[in-house]
């Protein structure tokens, strides 16, 4: 990755797209990530599928975290309810 760093809320709203561009000389895709305001792109060369899987992966353990970030307030406001 080179050198940029952002930071934004995703939410319900949120929504994530995949373009190909099958250019010849220099094909990849784009992941965006788009919210009201704002587009994230992430451009993925050929050879850096690898990097997409693990930003996927990464996503995904994101995501069970936040889950059992959740299920832990619900329990504390239930034991103080």
């Amino acid at each position: 990755m080179r050198t940029l760093t952002v930071s934004g809320h995703i939410d319900q709203g949120t929504t994530f797209r995949v373009r190909s561009f099958p250019n010849p000389a220099h094909p990849f895709v784009s992941f965006e990530v788009e919210g009201a305001e704002i587009t994230i792109s992430l451009l993925a060369s050929t050879g850096s599928a690898d990097a997409l899987r693990s930003l996927a992966a990464a996503a995904a353990e994101a995501a069970t975290t936040l889950d059992t970030l959740t299920a832990n307030i619900d329990l504390q406001a239930a034991d103080h309810g």
